[in-house]
């Protein structure tokens, strides 16, 4: 057995400190026979685990473009220390993860339910690596508490993520979500939280995030109101305007107003100088008091066919006046000396490039592409170049097919070389509507596998926290997948699986994988329907499929019942949330059948005592499955009526 391990640290940043904390509890974890490990500062240690920075050991870094930004891993040990370093902080402590990954350690979930640490002497390690993708980012969404997200925070770069986003000055949409227990009301009663609670948490996240040295990104929508003092998640405030901000809002249908929905929705008039100077204002504000945000995300009011119709606006598209708002707020970010990152969304509106308008200052920004509107049932390939639909204000139609969405993104790319990121929505809706998680997998692959070919440079998942029902495998593709594109998804699932399951871990994933195929992830996205007079989900034949699930869910039952406890805590859980998955989907089955066979009232009755019933054992799993998010996305399919001409896309 090791005997007097050390821990010396030749760098004082706090997130190195954070690192050898890690490291040490880890290999505690590993050898609980092995002794105290002491950590000490010591630049010129020339034994034990040395912790710091590339340039400390004198390590080429030169593949790092910015090395603020890009992350380097490097691991040079043997059986008693050696070096485990990064390029910045960061990477020191993603090296400590790789380091006791490759030892044998994976983090599956969040949470210590789900780890799993083996007890072994650790064995030596050399590697060096540059992960494949810049940005391994996810954003706050469904309906989270403050301790889900924390967990959600310190799970990020256990498996190789480095960024990741707040949506909103104070997000207290997506608590309230969860706090107020929203579809679970029967056996929950509200808790509702309020502003002030919700920014205090906020700022606890973020020094989370510090701690690890993880990339900041802030904010997204609502700087339309809330340069005017308007609260962007606030419902129907239009009574509270000012005659000054009123007039600065964008013009549609003959008014200026807030919409009737939340403040975050609402456009300004681009064209007035002092509308946009007030945003500005508003942004420079709030880069001079968030300076340990990396990247601040200006985006426009949320929705479509929304924006000023007045003379002057009319003059040009709007992201014409977008990127006029964009180099004014470069200008004076400058002018404070402010050398705050920001990014700027194409979407919806903006997907079309500007016709006359260009960035000046390509190194302050970064291009985000949100493509909510396409086919999360496919993997991307690279497509045609085509011609796009030239821009008609405020009588927009959202590309579904993506050879359009990607020659629109080849369109800004003429004139913005800069970096860019994939806003993608694989967890938010879509993880819900394949059923057993695997299909969704290989979608996830194959789309980042794309990003890189096509110089896309990384991925923020704008989905639940709690994306890890019935497994996590999905979420561990991702961000696997961003850490090394070279894994194929044969590779991580026998990794996921293996560990999750044990030796018998086959037998799980081809339970699920049957499963995934009775329910058919393309049918439950409505792409299979049978008669345009009916719903997207109408499909007898397709009833006759989904009737095998009871069978194979009778199935899952026996193999949960054999497997049933572990040695190993992951394990026992990741069988357990198989067990609860069981019962969601016969449940869940059996209101499909019906709204396959056309009875869309008995399916609707069907799907509410599902939605009842699995919010009776909300709190047994809540760690892994987002109730709230779940039912908030199915609804779509039992609520739908009369049937578009296209497959719906959630």
């Amino acid at each position: 057995m090791l005997e007097r391990l050390k821990i010396n640290k030749t760098n004082p940043h706090s997130t190195v400190d954070f690192a050898a904390e890690e490291l040490r509890k880890y290999l505690r974890m590993m050898m609980p026979e092995c002794g105290n490990i002491e950590i000490h500062y010591a630049p010129n240690a020339a034994d034990g685990f040395r912790l710091g920075l590339m340039q400390d050991f004198g390590l080429d870094i030169s593949d790092a473009e910015e090395p603020e930004l890009d992350d380097i891993l490097y691991i040079e040990t043997d059986e008693s220390g050696g070096i485990i370093a990064g390029d910045n902080p960061r990477s020191v402590l993603l090296s400590v993860y790789e380091y006791l990954r490759q030892n044998g350690c994976r983090w599956l979930m969040p949470g210590v339910d789900g780890e799993y640490i083996p007890m072994r002497d650790i064995t030596p390690v050399k590697y060096r690596h540059k992960p494949s993708l810049r940005y391994r980012g996810w954003c706050n969404e469904g309906s989270q508490s403050q301790s889900q997200l924390i967990d959600a925070i310190d799970f990020m770069p256990k498996v190789g993520m480095n960024a990741f986003m707040i949506e909103f000055f104070i997000p207290t949409h997506y608590y309230s979500r969860y706090y107020e227990h929203t579809h679970n009301e029967e056996h929950k009663a509200p808790e509702p939280v309020s502003n002030g609670q919700v920014l205090q948490w906020k700022r606890a996240s973020e020094a989370e995030l510090a701690r690890r040295s993880l990339q900041l990104h802030d904010i997204g929508h609502g700087w339309g109101c809330e340069s005017f003092g308007i609260d962007s998640l606030m419902k129907n405030a239009d009574s509270t305007l000012s005659s000054e901000a009123r007039g600065m809002l964008a013009l549609v249908n003959g008014r200026r107003a807030l919409p009737v929905g939340e403040a975050k929705n609402s456009q300004i008039c681009m064209s007035n100088a002092a509308a946009r100077a007030l945003v500005v204002k508003k942004v420079v504000e709030h880069a001079r008091k968030t300076t340990n945000a990396d990247y601040i995300h200006i985006w426009l009011g949320d929705g479509m066919n929304n924006h000023c119709e007045c003379d002057l606006c009319r003059e040009k598209p709007v992201s014409d006046w977008y990127v006029i708002l964009l180099n004014e707020i470069d200008e004076a970010l400058s002018a404070a000396g402010l050398e705050t990152r920001i990014v700027f969304i194409v979407y919806n509106d903006t997907i079309w490039a500007p016709a006359e308008e260009t960035i000046k200052n390509e190194k302050r920004f970064t291009l985000l592409l949100a493509t909510i509107n396409r086919f999360f049932t496919r993997p991307l390939e690279r497509p045609e170049i085509v011609a796009v639909a030239p821009y008609e204000r405020n009588n927009v139609k959202i590309p579904k097919d993506y050879s359009q969405t990607f020659s629109h993104l080849m369109n800004w790319k003429r004139s913005f070389s800069g970096a860019s990121i994939s806003y993608d929505y694989h967890f938010w809706r879509y993880q819900y509507l394949d059923v057993a998680g695997i299909k969704l997998a290989s979608v996830i692959n194959g789309d980042i596998k794309f990003y890189e070919e096509v110089g896309i440079g990384g991925a923020i998942e704008d989905g639940s926290q709690r994306s890890f029902f019935p497994t996590g495998y999905p979420f561990y593709t991702y961000a696997r997948t961003l850490f090394d594109s070279s894994l194929s998804c044969d590779e991580i699932k026998e990794e996921y699986f293996s560990t999750a399951f044990g030796k018998d871990w086959k037998l799980f994933c081809d339970y699920l994988e049957r499963l995934g195929d009775a329910f058919d992830y393309a049918y439950m996205t409505g792409e299979r329907s049978k008669d345009n007079g009916r719903t997207n989900w109408y499909n007898p034949d397709h009833a006759e499929k989904l009737l095998t699930a009871l069978n194979i869910t009778e199935e899952g039952k026996r193999l949960v019942e054999s497997h049933y406890n572990s040695d190993f805590r992951v394990q026992t859980v990741s069988v357990r949330l198989v067990e609860r998955h069981i019962e969601y989907a016969r449940l869940l089955s059996y209101a499909m059948i019906e709204k396959a066979r056309g009875n869309d009232a008995k399916a609707k009755e069907l799907f509410n005592e599902m939605r009842i019933k699995c919010g009776m054992w909300e709190s047994y799993f809540e760690t892994f499955y987002d109730h709230g998010m779940a039912f908030r996305s199915l609804k779509h399919i039992f609520e739908s009526k009369a049937k578009s001409d296209e497959p719906v896309i959630f």
